[in-house]
């Protein structure tokens, strides 16, 4: 009876098992651990609560090597936000990749990649941030090249190569921080002033910050790994590795204070924000459209961050995450049902057949364009009108304000290709909106990309920002966004005919539309001339003088010199006639040299 009654329990565990997807189960435990997190942080707001939990794992020479956990309002808020977007995405990726094979594969890889993403988070200690850091960029490479062929893979060694130059100098940073006997980081941020060694560091942390987010010039890697799926893109570029770099350099921010090279952080990504702003403007891939926006939202970030306004980076991190995966979900909906096309000159319409999809996405767009009264506003419109209170020169000002005119261009653009425009589609398509796991899924992040602005407002500033300018000056956001629209409207409804105008300036186009040339110098460009010198090198001197002087070479040489030196030592005395008649025509022609040369001397 015992032996019935357990094989009947483990067959109804068996049944519960197959029942529930691990979709299912990983969306209950992040969304758990996220409602747990949001308590959490409302508590530690409140009673102004920072702990911090050391392990220490080994100690040599002074140096001791330990575990820590620093646990205050910014991480536990970050994490509630990495949580809930996970979750948001694990359930919406039990409908986008029901009929893939290896789905507990894929999750397996989403759920390590959260992993190293707490990791970062929660480290105030540089070893175990390094730990998430290299975590992030193994595991995006994984999920980059997750379809398995020649361009994800290609993607995937882009996303991965670029990412390690980040990880040097983390390394360099750690081989530095030696000198402090600790590498806890948040106990000496306070030294940078008069300390040239923190001042390095700072400055190879700004650097490995700007790989990871994608700053020029290592922004091409962030438009190639759209080849990854697109649950993935929702949570790498919305809250995750495009964001490591920005969260890593708000947590150094005592160390970053008057440092000279924010100066040149501020002029590359305003720069990044300025020329993914006119590429969007030139693409048809709705994902890379997409991409490119986050790429200006993070130049946006790391500028408004480098101006010394952490607080409001860290505020339009949170605000962008939200409304930014949601644009990507709705993004894979549309491909999804669209069988796998992602050109916008294909579609047009669409808010006919799949209006609630439709919904989710236009909320979204104008979230990224700072519409009031969306999640975006509250955080763009504050981050322009202090840029405008602040001691800027004019080059400054404009790139903030005709990136913002850029980002409602592509926006609108991308509207009225996707809703308004003609109906292009073709007849093979199965539009319908009726996928209730996907559309539960967006629904969470459409609350939160209504709603996150106005309380985020509320929570993470204890003072208000006291705001005085001019009446032109608090209107130049909308002067230009009007103007953007308007541009938007225009270019969307322009016909192929009309294109040749723009053939006088070619070049000029392809320089735009190429990123200013970025993928190429990361891949081909640079790539030629090593793989050409590397041929050459192998051509002459591997194949070459190698395979002649040493080996097989250098034995031949030797063989045939040991020959000679026995043939000259057998005894023959026709040999060493000759080398005597040799010697003796020697001698004599040194001593009339001689005997000239004393002629001459003495005349």
């Amino acid at each position: 009876m015992l032996i019935c009654g357990i094989k009947n329990m483990i067959c109804s565990f068996q049944i519960i098992y197959k029942s529930i997807s691990i979709c299912f189960l990983s969306f209950f435990f992040l969304f758990f651990f996220m409602l747990i997190n949001f308590f959490m942080m409302i508590y530690f707001i409140m009673n102004n609560m920072i702990i911090l939990l050391e392990w220490e794992l080994i100690s040599f020479n002074s140096m001791n090597i330990v575990f820590s956990i620093l646990l205050d309002w910014m991480s536990l808020l970050f994490m509630m936000f990495v949580l809930l977007i996970s979750s948001s995405v694990i359930y919406y990726s039990k409908s986008y990749m029901s009929s893939e094979l290896n789905l507990n594969r894929f999750i397996i890889l989403v759920l390590l990649f959260i992993l190293s993403m707490m990791l970062l988070i929660i480290s105030p200690n540089i070893i175990s941030i390094l730990l998430g850091w290299d975590g992030l960029g193994l595991v995006s490479y994984c999920l980059v090249i997750y379809y398995q062929n020649l361009k994800s893979y290609n993607a995937g060694m882009l996303t991965a190569l670029s990412n390690r130059i980040g990880d040097v100098f983390i390394l360099m940073v750690i081989s530095w921080m030696f000198n402090y006997g600790s590498w806890n980081y948040i106990f000496y941020l306070n030294f940078m002033n008069n300390d040239y060694e923190m001042m390095m560091i700072g400055f190879m942390i700004i650097i490995a910050a700007m790989t990871k987010s994608a700053q020029i010039p290592f922004s091409s890697w962030l438009p190639a790994a759209m080849a990854a799926p697109t649950p993935v893109s929702a949570l790498v570029h919305s809250s995750t590795l495009v964001t490591a770099g920005v969260y890593l350099l708000i947590r150094f921010n005592n160390m970053l204070v008057d440092m000279i090279f924010l100066k040149f952080l501020l002029l590359l990504s305003g720069l990044t924000m300025f020329m993914a702003g006119i590429s969007a403007n030139y693409e048809f891939d709705l994902k890379k459209i997409i991409a490119l926006s986050t790429l200006s939202q993070l130049g946006l970030m790391m500028s408004i961050l480098s101006m010394g306004l952490f607080d409001l980076a860290f505020f339009h991190l949170l605000t962008h995450a939200m409304f930014k995966a949601l644009l990507f979900m709705c993004a894979g909906v549309i491909i999804h049902m669209m069988n796998d096309n992602q050109d916008i000159r294909l579609m047009g319409g669409i808010s006919l057949y799949i209006p609630l999809t439709s919904l989710c996405m236009n909320i979204s767009n104008l979230a990224l364009c700072g519409i009031p009264f969306l999640a975006g506003f509250y955080s763009k419109d504050l981050i322009l009108e202090m840029l405008v209170m602040s001691n800027l020169n004019l080059m400054v000002f404009f790139l903030f304000y005709i990136s913002t005119g850029l980002t409602m261009f592509y926006t609108i653009r991308l509207l009225m290709y996707l809703m308004v425009n003609d109906y292009n589609l073709l007849s093979t398509y199965n539009l319908y909106d009726e996928d209730y796991i996907m559309l539960k899924s967006m629904y969470m992040l459409l609350f939160m990309s209504v709603m996150t602005g106005s309380m985020l407002s509320w929570m993470i500033f204890s003072y208000p920002y006291m705001i005085y300018l001019p009446l032109n000056l608090k209107l130049m956001v909308l002067y230009v966004s009007f103007l953007g629209m308007l541009f938007g409207f225009l270019i969307s409804n322009m016909k192929i005919y009309s294109m040749n105008k723009f053939f006088k300036i070619y070049e000029l186009s392809l320089f735009l539309c190429m990123m200013w040339f970025m993928p190429n110098l990361s891949t081909y460009g640079m790539n030629y001339y090593f793989l050409n010198f590397s041929q050459k090198m192998i051509k002459n001197v591997d194949m070459g003088w190698s395979e002649l002087y040493s080996g097989q070479g250098m034995y031949n040489i030797m063989k045939n010199y040991s020959i000679f030196s026995m043939y000259m030592q057998m005894n023959n005395l026709k040999i060493y006639l000759f080398s005597f008649i040799m010697w003796m025509m020697f001698i004599i022609m040194m001593v009339l040299i001689m005997n000239y040369l004393n002629s001459l001397s003495s005349v």
